[in-house]
């Protein structure tokens, strides 16, 4: 299958495209390269630098390449920023998509898989979270995922496009070849990993009154390549079903302290770590219930060890100190 994958210069999107390309699938990735590196693209896919804020560059790219499915990984992704710059969030996760959606109706594209969020659902009631929970995200980030995802319904129902959304938790970890490089980065593995590093003098630790065991948040990780081969079970499974969506996640959650521990233990570093006041949008909680796609696509985490998703990363990072360089 030819398949397009939006956003496959950034860290999941890469991933995912490599993925594809094992698998046997042509891949073409379109990127604007404003988050994405153009290293991370893997050699066997073709490469277009576009913007979805153009939505001619997207249909000829659909068209001349013929895709058959679409992939999308584009969007602006840090909760915290999102609730400082919300038009910002809006304009390119919501807009954009739309003119991706239109470009794929007019193309004749009937596939989607969505890289959505676990921050739909806000401050969730229960644990560990499923796919009924209500949702209600406490941040623009959140907000604009589910705006998309409720786009996707009304474009299944009106035009046929057949779509995955996939409800995803702290994606984390690394090979060898390819891992995590944000600019500015705000995720507390890369992190915390500079300090380890010498590129940092501590880690903060936002908020350590929450409502939980130790007071900091918890979060469910799940490793890069386990979300990679979801989405390519995803792609597959739309040719017998219409509508998808699924969580990803380990089913497990650590807090804030513990993933510091963690990536102590793993790096032999002291990793010194200063308490900072609470960010705005973050839910004290978010751990996944991925039963349903294990039930019903047969998807298994192979990362289960918080300790084993770090070293891989660790690796990556001791390799490439200065990421992919391109910044």
């Amino acid at each position: 299958m030819r398949v397009l994958v939006v956003g496959g210069a950034g860290y999941i999107g890469s991933a995912t495209a490599q993925c594809l390309l094992d698998a046997g699938h042509e891949v073409v990735v379109f990127d604007s390269l404003v988050k994405g590196h153009r290293a991370a693209v893997p050699a066997g896919a073709e490469f277009v630098q576009g913007d979805l804020a153009h939505r001619e560059q997207i249909e000829d790219v659909l068209r001349r390449f013929q895709i058959e499915a679409v992939m999308d990984f584009a969007a602006f992704i840090e909760a915290g920023e999102s609730m400082k710059e919300p038009g910002r969030y809006f304009r390119n996760n919501v807009c954009g998509t739309l003119n991706l959606l239109e470009a794929c109706v007019s193309a004749g594209v009937q596939r989607l898989v969505f890289s959505s969020t676990a921050a739909v659902y806000g401050i969730a009631e229960e644990i560990p979270i499923t796919e009924d929970a209500p949702l209600h995200p406490v941040n623009v980030y959140g907000e604009s995922k589910l705006m998309v995802e409720r786009m996707l319904e009304w474009y299944g129902r009106l035009h046929g496009l057949r779509y995955a959304a996939l409800r995803y938790f702290n994606a984390a970890g690394g090979r060898p070849e390819r891992g995590e490089d944000h600019h500015p980065e705000t995720h507390l593995i890369p992190l915390t990993l500079q300090v380890a590093l010498g590129q940092r003098p501590h880690i903060a630790i936002f908020g350590t009154d929450y409502p939980t065991p130790d007071g900091t948040c918890v979060r469910d990780y799940i490793h890069v390549d386990d979300l990679a081969s979801a989405h390519v079970l995803a792609l597959q499974a739309l040719d017998q079903h219409e509508r998808l969506i699924y969580n990803l996640g380990n089913g497990r959650g650590f807090s804030v302290r513990e993933v510091i521990e963690v990536c102590r233990k793993v790096t032999g570093h002291p990793i010194p770590a200063v308490e900072a006041p609470r960010r705005p949008g973050d839910p004290p909680v978010l751990i996944a219930s991925s039963a349903k796609i294990q039930r019903e696509l047969g998807w298994r985490p192979r990362w289960t060890s918080l300790e084993d998703i770090v070293a891989s990363a660790w690796e990556w990072h001791r390799r490439h100190p200065q990421g992919y360089g391109d910044r």
